[in-house]
């Protein structure tokens, strides 16, 4: 097995992972919804017809596709009108992945504009729309990332379960592969790491600790409703599509 598919090395990148996503919804947390940033009818003569957001999203994605970060198996990007990169391409010894088209990133920006954000800011209004487009770009990639690295996930799982996946990749079940997936305590720890790690970076080390940045809940919150959900939905989609190696 690549030893990228190791359930240790999976792990240590899904906690990186974890931990960029915490800072970045900490960060967006400190501006009130700003609901304007996401209303394309707001900007659309400078942006084309986008949104702030998306405006600033498609330009970031527009530069890192320059670089290659796009030719990455473990990232996707949200729009598909990249320029090719001018850095020659690396050489994978080894795709760790099967080659896939799976991108929910559809998915995944708006349960995240129209969900998470009105979850975890202020309602309201601050102004704040630079500051808060720039914190909603960093936190859409972060979580975008976590989530596809699902495959990653789906892939090792299936080479350790070959057989029983396998069956019902053919009897195209998805509800079973769901369940196959699904690791209850697992899931459980990583909501209780994540709160943890909320609680601890929410606060003013050596200041008021009763004052946080975020809810710590809310971000477990953010983990249970929509990751986690999210990467299982990738996994599944991963298993019925992938190849038999036979």
């Amino acid at each position: 097995m690549n030893e990228q598919l190791l359930l240790g090395n999976i792990r240590g990148v899904l906690i990186r992972l974890e931990e960029t996503i915490i800072f970045n919804l900490i960060e967006r947390a400190q501006f009130q919804h700003n609901a304007k940033v996401y209303d394309p009818a707001e900007v659309a003569e400078a942006t084309g017809g986008e949104s702030l957001v998306g405006y600033l999203l498609h330009e970031t994605e527009r530069i890192h596709s320059r670089i290659r970060r796009y030719t990455s198996p473990d990232e996707e990007p949200y729009f598909t009108d990249l320029r090719a990169p001018f850095l020659p391409l690396l050489s994978f010894v080894e795709n760790p992945i099967k080659p896939n088209d799976i991108n929910i990133n559809p998915d995944i920006r708006k349960v995240y504009e129209g969900e998470i954000v009105p979850y975890i800011c202020r309602p309201g209004d601050d102004g704040q729309y630079g500051s808060s487009a720039v914190s909603d770009t960093s936190c859409l990639q972060a979580i975008s990332k976590r989530i596809h690295y699902g495959k990653f996930v789906a892939e090792s799982k299936y080479l350790t379960h070959q057989d029983e996946f396998q069956a019902m990749i053919d009897a195209r079940d998805a509800d079973g592969l769901l369940e196959a997936i699904t690791d209850r305590a697992v899931e459980k720890t990583v909501l209780e790491r994540v709160r943890l790690k909320a609680q601890t970076y929410g606060q003013d080390i050596g200041g008021d600790t009763t004052q946080l940045k975020i809810e710590p809940k809310r971000v477990a919150d953010v983990y249970a409703r929509w990751i986690i959900p999210l990467t299982k939905k990738v996994e599944v989609q991963y298993l019925l599509r992938r190849p038999d190696d036979e």
